[in-house]
């Protein structure tokens, strides 16, 4: 028989935890953001090692979220993000969108070229909110456009704040496909300019997602960075000395942007 000394405490019990708020909803919470960042599916029993989560409570929580239709439980037995989280995702990032396009309009004004934000949604880039350039000939990715991270200077900026192992473990299974003569497809060589934009403060995509459009851009800074907001337009107006004007504004429409996120 157990005694009092010999439980182990429920590590998700509905009183406030040292973050602060119901301890519960914070597992809960932990045990969606970690299906999101490995893929999307896992077993119980990793998820419950990978979040430190009992295994009584993980299978308590989870069941709670399957009912509710944020995870659901594939055939094989691992669980899966559910599909009630796909309008949510959604109206987020239409409203992240809406509230930042006049941050972006700033940019546009000063620097002439199109301004974007783009999201970390699962294991690719989401374009959430866009303003076009002054110019005839304009950028080319649209919202609500999908890309893969290791191509584009948005996705290089939010992976460069990752831990490295979590970088990796994205580039492996998103895969670095050759988007143009330009794109970066060793994972090596990626992550040493991981290290090297990290250090700069912004990240640059040098016709890597398509040829003849040169992007730069940095990273929103909030607790776990998923956000990016970048300028972008044709290689030749995307001069070295305009990067070198965007890339301070850019760093003050992220804070102003992070600000707002809080």
């Amino acid at each position: 028989m157990s005694t009092a000394g010999d439980r182990q405490p429920d590590r998700a019990t509905d009183r406030p935890g040292d973050r602060g708020g119901v301890q519960s909803l914070h597992r809960s919470l932990d045990l969606v953001e970690m299906l999101a960042s490995r893929g999307g599916a896992m077993t119980i029993a990793d998820l419950a090692s990978a979040t430190g989560t009992a295994l009584p409570t993980a299978h308590r929580l989870l069941g709670t979220l399957r009912s509710r239709g944020y995870v659901r439980q594939l055939p094989d037995r691992r669980y899966a993000l559910g599909f009630r989280l796909v309008p949510l995702g959604a109206t987020a990032g239409s409203s992240v969108g809406v509230g930042a396009e006049r941050a972006l309009a700033g940019l546009v004004d000063v620097l002439g070229e199109t301004a974007n934000l783009a999201v970390l949604d699962g294991d690719r880039i989401a374009y959430v909110a866009q303003v076009p350039g002054k110019h005839s000939m304009r950028m080319f990715t649209e919202v609500g456009r999908r890309v893969d991270p290791h191509c584009t200077a948005v996705g290089k900026a939010i992976m460069a704040r990752m831990p490295r192992e979590r970088a990796r473990a994205l580039l492996t299974r998103t895969g670095m496909a050759p988007r143009t003569p330009h794109t970066l497809t060793d994972i090596e060589e990626l992550c040493a300019g991981l290290d090297e934009i990290d250090r700069l403060g912004y990240a640059l995509d040098e016709e890597e997602q398509e040829v003849g459009v040169r992007c730069v851009a940095v990273v929103v800074p909030t607790e776990d960075p998923r956000v990016a907001i970048s300028v972008s337009g044709p290689a030749p107006r995307m001069t070295d000395t305009l990067v070198a004007d965007a890339v301070p504004r850019l760093r003050r429409t992220a804070q102003e942007l992070a600000a707002a996120l809080v």
